[in-house]
């Protein structure tokens, strides 16, 4: 964000701070009141507030050493009041007789101290940067504040983290790092409360950045009512989530959910038909306190698309579309001719970089994967281009080196290039035609030889016609533009399933997969594509154990999802009652396929294959039975 796009996103709430400072008898010329506690009432502050300062301390800041490395800068956390509760960092940018304001106990509201980044980020209730000269009292013109509220789950403000320097440049870069301190604080304080008794949630538009502080978070009762969610959840789902219960805001029954395992990847459906992709973590009642890193720990050990490497003749076995993509991909990678992929979420389009990669001229060099849409906005620029040390506050003391000089002699993969921010394209636009990076904060610049891939899962021409993508840019990213097919278009998906079991199974498990299960994989829409056929797998391997993939190894949301021939895909089916459907014509139902269909599989897996209890439970036949699940490709 450059200066003028950052005094317009802050002009007002300046102003309106100006205006409560002259409304509370305060001038330019103002000392800082320096209200302080006394002993007994600063150690009834910090117990009062000891959660939300433990969290911050042991599981956020250490995430965010960087920031603590650089000597000219101080992290304060306030309460609600602004009464500062910790701080970390150096002091020696602050003058002896400015000191005292940055001990524990003292108060940055605007009344007593004007416009400062705690106490107008507490009245204005979003992230604020004040430059020096937009303090409204003078005193307090010899630094820049970065802050950003923390609230609870209830959005009641929990406490302020800022970040403060003596820095004369405007400091985009340490606004967004504080914004992610906040939401990191926000979401730790929700897993510490939650995981011992509730269902958590983690979920985000991609299953790439399920990792991201930016993923939306839902813990839920056993009850599947909603119990707590951070505010990105809310965004996510564009609707307040108190309340409510699990299937009322996602296309799943609570039996689902309850019936994933722990840290397992799903795919989800919102009520209003939005895909999204999460990972859930079960109640962990004999554990009260999350260490450390658990929680990036855990969100590290979700199905990977690319934990194997896959050679180029392992992303197809015949399906023409896929040949051809091959063959065009293959006779430009070594030419200096940009390669744009599209495709839907799930189709391998990094895989297929990475086998590409493989049988280039660059193979000893690296392949760097970047995922547009994980990193923040106000981070992509020092992200991608690097960066001096000292060029923003909350730097590191040795700068960085940035993503695309690490791309160098090497292939540069930028996926979801169409969610880069429009102040990033204008860059990368400079980068690819000079073939040279300058740092931020540097005037060198450094020569750069790289392949460039592209990715994205949406037409970048609407983002064009919408004026989110440059013109210039999709010219110079679409040299050749190929488009992967969806699993269910592909003419060699059996092959494609064998393949994968292949890779998954344990060597004490059975070498081959049924006609019948292949069947009911071919049958199957695939809205996920291979990344969702790979976590089905693992799932189905894990159930079944040494014993071969049977139809009730398969998660319940893969059987409701299963098509008949001829019939249209099945998105959903009624839950199981415990009792048998009396009056239900199995018959006629299956004749109409649907949900119908999906039920009797759904239910022939809960009996674990038994035929007469199937039956029994559908008041049918059980040549009526065998009879539809020959249909479906079972039997």
């Amino acid at each position: 964000m450059n200066s003028l796009a950052r005094s317009r996103e802050f002009t007002e709430v300046i102003t309106a701070s100006w205006a409560r400072c002259r409304a509370y008898g305060l001038s330019h010329s103002t000392r800082p009141s320096l209200e302080q506690l006394n002993p007994s009432e600063s150690e009834q502050l910090r117990e009062q507030h000891r959660f939300l300062v433990e969290t911050t301390e042991c599981e956020v800041l250490p995430y965010y050493e960087n920031i603590l490395s650089n000597s000219q800068c101080m992290i304060l956390l306030s309460d609600p009041k602004g009464r500062i509760l910790n701080n970390w960092g150096d002091r020696r940018f602050v003058d002896p007789d400015k000191k005292p304001f940055f001990r524990e106990g003292t108060s940055w509201q605007e009344q007593s101290n004007g416009t400062n980044a705690i106490g107008t980020a507490i009245e204005c209730g979003h992230p604020v940067q004040v430059q020096r000269s937009e303090h409204y009292l003078k005193a307090n013109r010899f630094m820049i504040g970065s802050a950003a509220p923390i609230f609870d789950v209830d959005r009641n403000l929990l406490g302020v983290l800022n970040v403060s320097s003596d820095a004369y440049l405007p400091q985009a870069h340490t606004l967004g790092m504080v914004r992610l301190m906040s939401q990191s604080v926000e979401n730790r304080l929700i897993v510490k409360s939650y995981t011992p008794n509730c269902f958590v949630l983690t979920f985000n538009t991609n299953s790439d950045n399920l990792d991201s502080q930016w993923s939306g978070l839902v813990a839920f009762s056993t009850e599947g009512v909603v119990v707590a969610s951070n505010q990105r959840a809310e965004r996510l789902l564009d609707r307040p989530l108190a309340r409510r219960t699990i299937n009322e805001i996602f296309d799943r029954t609570l039996a689902d959910f309850k019936d994933q395992p722990d840290l397992a990847a799903l795919e989800l459906n919102t009520a209003a038909g939005r895909k999204l992709y999460g990972v859930i973590r079960r109640p962990q009642e004999s554990s009260s306190v999350i260490s450390r890193g658990a929680i990036q720990g855990d969100l590290d050990q979700a199905p990977n698309v690319s934990r194997h490497h896959i050679r180029l003749e392992d992303t197809e076995f015949g399906d023409p579309t896929m040949k051809r993509c091959i063959h065009q991909a293959r006779r430009i990678i070594d030419k200096d001719i940009p390669l744009l992929i599209q495709g839907e979420t799930g189709v391998g389009k990094e895989v297929f970089v990475k086998a590409l990669h493989g049988i280039s001229a660059r193979r000893n060099s690296p392949v760097v994967a970047v995922n547009c849409a994980a990193i923040p906005a106000e981070l992509v620029e020092s992200e991608l281009f690097g960066y001096e040390k000292g060029a923003f506050t909350g730097a590191s003391s040795r700068g960085a080196t940035g993503l695309i000089r690490k791309a160098h002699r090497g292939v540069l993969f930028l996926d979801e290039i169409g969610e880069m921010p429009l102040s990033a394209q204008a860059r990368l636009l400079r980068v690819l035609q000079e073939r040279e990076v300058t740092p931020l904060g540097s005037t060198e610049a450094y020569p750069i030889d790289i392949r460039l891939v592209s990715a994205t899962n949406r037409s970048l021409q609407d983002r064009v016609d919408e004026g989110r993508f440059r013109q210039d840019l999709y010219y110079r990213v679409s040299g050749l533009n190929i488009r992967l097919p969806a699993l269910r278009e592909r003419s060699d998906r059996r092959q494609i399933v064998e393949q994968i079991h292949r890779r998954h199974r344990d060597p004490d498990q059975p070498e081959a997969l049924s006609d019948s299960i292949l069947d009911l994989f071919d049958h199957h829409p695939w809205p996920g594509n291979i990344r969702q056929l790979i976590n089905v797998m693992q799932v189905a391997l894990a159930m079944a154990g040494q014993e071969s993939i049977d139809m009730w190894h398969l998660p319940d949301d893969f059987l409701r999802e299963v098509q008949t021939p001829g019939q249209k895909p099945v998105t959903t089916a009624p839950q199981l009652s415990e009792s048998p459907h009396v009056g239900f014509d199995a018959s006629s139902a299956l004749e109409a396929g649907g949900s119908a269909a999906a039920n009797i599989l759904e239910i022939y897996s809960r009996y674990s294959g038994n035929v007469s209890r199937t039956a029994k439970h559908l008041s049918c036949s059980r040549n009526t039975v065998y009879k539809h699940l020959k249909q479906l490709g079972v039997k």
